[in-house]
C-alpha cells in the first residue's frame, strides 16, 4: 500500500470494487465482466453479470475456467493456478493510476494453454511492470475446452470468443474508471491467445474495441469443424451421451473434464489430432481470420505487431522424450510431417538442404513450427505493409533441450523472469538486459503502434531478440516462404499448398 493510501475503490458501471496497491501500482483481481457461465447459461453466449451493492473486494484472482491439469512432463514447465468457483468470467486490472482522467494506453491480455488450459492466474502474467510503465494491464479469463469451443448442433459456436468479446465491451464501459483511455487499447495474445487475437481482428462484434493487436506465436486461423465435432463425438462415446450441448450440460463436471484430457492426448500441434478451436460459425466469427486478414478485409487501420520464438517446437516435443522417439522414426515421422503440413517431397528436401546437420525431430519441428505459425504471419505481414511489426525471439533456455522454445518469451515481455514459475522455462541466468528490450518494445507499441523498428515492407525487416544484441534482420524467411510458395497443387494451379483452404 501505498504511504498514507487506503486501498484504492473504483466504481464500474455494474458496482463499486476495493483493490490493493502493489508495487507502487493498483491492482484489481477477479472483477466480473460477465454472469457465471453454468446452471441456464451453460453453453450460451455470456450475459453481464447481476450489479452489486455497497463495495465488492477485488484483493485476489477469481474462479479459474474448468480445466483439466497439465500432463506431469508439461506441469515441469508451466504453472497453471486452477481456481475453484462458477464466477470463473472475471478479469485483472493494474493500473498507476486508479481513477478517471488519466487516459493512460491499455494491454488487453489473452492468456494461451491451446484453449483447454491457462488462466490470468499464472504468475508469469502479473501486469505490474506494465502498469509501472505507464500502460494500465488487463487480463481475462475465458471458457476453455468442451465449455468454449465445443461445437454442438443446439448451442452457438465458440463461447470463448464470445467471453472474450464481452470482456473488451467492459473495457470500453469500465477502463476510463480505471485511468485508462478506451481509444487506445492493444489486445495481445500468446499461442492460444494469439489465434484469438487474430478472430478477434476478423469478428464484426469486436471491431471498434481495439485499436492495435499483437500476435505471439499463434497464427489466425480458425480450426477444422470436423476436427472439433470429432473432439465432441469422442467425448460424448466415452461418457455414453448424445453430442449435445444438453446432454454435456447435464454430465458431471469432473467426468468432462477427464474425457476431454482422455480424448485429447493426440491434439498437440505436431501430432495434429482432433482438438478444440475457433471455428468459422456465420455468426460471430464468419470468415477465416487469415483470409479476412490477407484479403485486407479484416480491422483496417489497426496495427500489428506479429512475433515467434526460433524453436517454438521444443516445447511441444521435450517434455516426454519426443524428440528422441521422432529421430528413431526417421522417414516415417517425416511422412508423417508431410501429411500434417499439407506440402510437397520439394519442401522436405528443401529443409534437409538448409540444415544438413539437423536431425529428424528437428526439421519435423521446424517444419511445422513454419507450417502452423511463420507461413501465415509472413503473409499477414505481406498484406499489410507498412502497419506490420515483426519479431523473433532467439535466446535459449539454460534448461536441456529447449532452446528458444514456445513460451519462454513470456517472461521477457512481462519483465517478470526473476520468478520462480519464469525459471520452469528460463532456467537460471535469464538476461535482465533482454527483459528490458523486449518489455519496452511492447511498451512502446502499446502506446504509439512504433515498437522500435523498421515495418514490414518489400525488405522484410523482422527484428531479433537474444541473438545478441537486439538487431533486425532482413530477409530471414524467405528461403522456407519461398519452399513453400513453389510447392503447387495441380489442378488448383499455381497457389501454394499452405494457402488452400483444406
Amino acid at each position: 500500500m501505498r504511504s498514507g493510501q487506503t486501498n484504492p475503490v473504483v466504481r464500474t458501471v455494474h458496482g463499486a470494487v476495493r483493490g490493493r496497491y502493489e508495487h507502487g501500482v493498483a491492482v484489481f483481481r477477479g472483477i466480473p465482466y460477465a454472469a457465471p457461465p453454468f446452471g441456464p447459461g451453460r453453453f450460451r453466449p455470456p450475459v453481464p453479470p447481476e450489479p452489486w451493492d455497497g463495495v465488492r473486494d477485488a484483493g485476489s484472482f477469481g474462479p479459474t475456467a474448468p480445466k483439466p491439469p497439465y500432463s506431469e512432463a508439461f506441469a515441469r514447465y508451466l504453472s497453471d493456478p486452477a481456481i475453484a468457483g462458477d464466477d470463473c468470467l472475471n478479469l485483472n486490472v493494474w493500473t498507476p493510476e486508479p481513477g478517471p482522467g488519466a487516459r493512460l494506453p491499455v494491454l488487453f491480455w489473452l492468456h494461451g494453454g491451446a484453449l483447454t488450459r491457462g488462466s490470468s492466474a499464472v504468475p508469469v502474467y502479473d501486469g505490474h511492470t506494465f502498469a509501472r510503465d505507464g500502460v494500465v494491464c488487463v487480463s481475462i479469463n475465458y471458457r476453455l475446452g468442451v465449455e468454449g469451443y465445443g461445437l454442438f448442433p443446439d448451442a452457438p459456436a465458440n463461447a470463448g470468443l464470445r467471453d472474450q468479446i464481452a470482456a473488451l465491451r467492459w473495457v470500453r464501459d469500465n477502463v476510463a474508471a480505471f485511468g485508462g483511455d478506451p481509444d487506445r487499447v492493444t489486445v495481445a495474445g500468446q499461442s492460444a491467445g494469439a489465434i484469438s487475437t487474430g478472430a478477434l481482428l476478423a469478428a464484426p462484434a469486436a471491431q471498434g474495441l481495439f485499436r492495435r493487436a499483437v500476435l505471439q506465436s499463434g497464427a489466425p486461423e480458425a480450426a477444422d469443424r470436423d476436427k472439433v465435432r470429432r473432439m465432441v463425438r469422442r467425448m460424448a462415446a466415452r461418457l455414453k451421451i448424445p453430442a449435445t450441448a444438453e446432454a454435456f450440460a447435464a454430465a458431471d463436471r469432473g467426468q468432462l473434464l477427464r474425457a476431454q484430457a482422455e480424448v485429447g492426448r493426440f491434439s498437440s500441434p505436431v501430432l495434429g489430432g482432433p482438438g478444440f478451436g475457433l471455428v468459422v460459425d456465420g455468426d460471430v466469427l464468419p470468415r477465416d481470420p487469415l483470409e479476412a486478414l490477407v484479403d485486407g478485409d479484416a480491422a483496417p487501420g489497426v496495427d500489428l505487431m506479429l512475433g515467434w520464438t526460433r524453436d517454438e517446437y521444443r516445447l511441444w516435443l521435450v517434455p516426454g522424450g519426443l524428440v528422441e522417439r521422432v529421430d528413431r522414426l526417421g522417414a516415417v515421422a517425416l511422412a508423417g510431417a508431410r501429411a500434417r503440413c499439407h506440402c510437397g517431397n520439394e519442401v522436405i528436401r528443401g529443409y534437409r538442404a538448409a540444415r544438413p546437420d539437423a536431425g529428424t525431430a528437428e526439421i519435423v519441428g521446424q517444419l511445422v513450427t513454419d507450417h502452423l505459425l511463420r507461413i501465415p504471419m509472413h503473409r499477414v505481414a505481406d498484406a499489410r505493409p507498412g502497419s506490420s511489426y515483426v519479431y523473433e525471439f532467439a535466446w535459449p533456455s539454460s534448461l536441456p533441450g529447449l532452446g528458444a522454445c514456445h513460451a519462454l518469451e513470456l517472461g521477457f515481455v512481462f519483465d517478470s523472469g526473476d520468478g520462480p514459475d519464469a525459471r520452469r522455462l528460463a532456467g537460471e541466468g535469464a538476461p535482465q538486459e533482454l527483459a528490458d528490450a523486449m518489455h519496452g518494445a511492447w511498451v512502446r507499441f502499446v502506446e504509439s503502434g512504433d515498437p522500435g523498428w523498421e515495418a514490414w515492407d518489400a525488405a522484410h525487416p523482422v527484428r531479433v531478440f537474444g541473438d545478441g544484441a537486439p538487431h533486425t534482420a532482413y530477409g530471414p524467411l524467405d528461403p522456407e516462404y519461398d519452399l513453400w510458395k513453389a510447392d503447387v497443387t495441380g489442378p488448383r494451379g499455381t497457389r501454394p499448398r499452405r494457402l488452400v483452404r483444406r
